[in-house]
């Protein structure tokens, strides 16, 4: 009996073309925005194209729309691949698509519209939550399911991490989008002041923990093995990767709330436990990478695994930078520049997009029945452009942002700022 009728593919191609038409138009609305910031008075005033209005876009589209469909597309493999069985529900695995690209057609409708509950990377209003709440319940059962009727008696670490994220994803979206409605399209908070600024925090940087981290730490232990032909470099490395990163990352939230009205104990503790942070993070990458062992060769002549070892590149940098930037004396001089704006996007994109690109390539001949790519040249092209593209990025939003830093900072003799706010602009 052939795979394709053993396993259900149909949720993964449909996933699996999503991401890629998705990937494009967040990134499409990202350069977009981008352009605004050269060119403000670009859109002629038109309130649904403003800045304000489409940058919440294009964050909910790259993190939910682009990220999410990879996700959702590689779990679905990988658990079905791993544990030798069909999906749990192939009529819940269809809502979940079909629940999900109706919570992304939710978003670019209100979202424009500037209908939004105004935190960050959870814009959307109380109905579109409700309907994320019952996809992700679909999920989970889907995703725990598969595993329960598994027939091997092992469980494979990539589903420890896709498990994680969907656990924890859960509940960080309940608590922090708990909320009073007060119309169809507007709610308010439960929380109020620095409750409500701690609590987006916890939710908002473990978006990142476990959205953009834990869930393609399951890719990589998937896709680099498999692309590179060799075993998990360490496979105990990779049990106590995971255990300590979804403990440390619960914990880091407040350094987005240095120099606030939070705490300075929680504000110490954020930052203590994103130091400590850096050594599983960096576990994770040198276990990726040392997969390579033996194999290093097959790098000069496989642009997939360029994309996935290339990717775990950025995920060392990021997690040596984010650690770096919650020290209270650097984030001093970082925060609220456009140096954070470059650490989240060599994340976002060479983390998060060049992992994901990189499955992408791996998953899109087996779906389809072709013998490979259809041009090798192709994604070899695509991996430069990508690379050299993320690196100009990042190496200007540094200069940019500690130039900003240091503007703001600087004073006269007299004791009055040496700059105006629009001349670091």
């Amino acid at each position: 009996m052939k795979a394709a009728d053993t396993y259900n593919y149909d949720v993964v191609r449909q996933f699996t073309v999503m991401t890629v038409v998705l990937g494009v138009v967040g990134m499409a609305v990202g350069v977009f925005i981008a352009a605004q910031l050269m060119f403000p008075d670009m859109t002629h005033g038109i309130a649904w194209l403003s800045y304000g209005r489409l940058r919440p876009l294009h964050t909910n589209a790259v993190i939910f729309a682009f990220g999410g469909s990879a996700l959702f597309a590689t779990s679905y493999y990988v658990v079905q691949r791993t544990c030798h069985v069909r999906l749990f529900s192939d009529g819940l695995a269809a809502f979940t698509f079909w629940g999900w690209m109706a919570v992304i057609l939710g978003a670019v409708v209100t979202l424009p519209l500037g209908i939004t509950t105004s935190k960050e990377y959870a814009e959307l209003e109380w109905p579109l939550d409700v309907l994320i709440t019952l996809v992700w319940v679909a999920y989970a059962i889907v995703f725990f399911g598969t595993i329960a009727r598994r027939k091997t008696p092992h469980i494979y670490v990539a589903n420890w991490f896709f498990g994680g994220f969907i656990l924890t994803v859960a509940l960080l979206h309940i608590v922090n989008s708990a909320a009073v409605p007060a119309t169809l399209w507007k709610s308010y908070s439960i929380y109020a002041g620095v409750q409500d600024a701690m609590v987006q925090w916890w939710y908002g940087h473990n978006a990142v923990g476990f959205f953009l981290t834990a869930g393609f730490l399951g890719m990589m232990y998937y896709f680099v093995p498999k692309q590179a032909g060799r075993p998990v470099y360490s496979y105990r490395l990779s049990v106590v990767h995971f255990w300590a990163l979804i403990f440390t990352y619960m914990w880091a939230g407040p350094h987005h709330l240095h120099y606030t009205a939070l705490p300075d104990w929680a504000q110490s503790i954020g930052m203590l436990f994103s130091l400590i942070l850096l050594a599983p993070s960096w576990g994770g990458m040198i276990n990726g990478i040392m997969t390579l062992s033996g194999a290093w060769h097959k790098l000069r002549d496989d642009p997939i695994l360029k994309f996935l070892i290339v990717s775990l590149s950025f995920y060392g940098m990021s997690t040596f930078e984010g650690p770096m930037m919650s020290i209270k004396t650097i984030n001093a001089l970082s925060h609220y520049t456009d140096w954070t704006i470059g650490h989240v996007h060599s994340g976002a994109l060479g983390w998060v997009g060049l992992i994901s690109m990189g499955s992408i390539y791996y998953l899109i001949p087996r779906l389809f029945g072709r013998p490979e790519m259809y041009s090798v040249r192709l994604i070899s092209l695509h991996f430069w452009m990508a690379t050299i593209g993320i690196v100009l990025y990042i190496a200007a939003m540094w200069i940019a942002g500690v130039m900003q830093g240091l503007m703001w900072r600087a004073v006269s003799s007299d004791g009055t700022l040496t700059y105006t706010f629009v001349e670091s602009v």
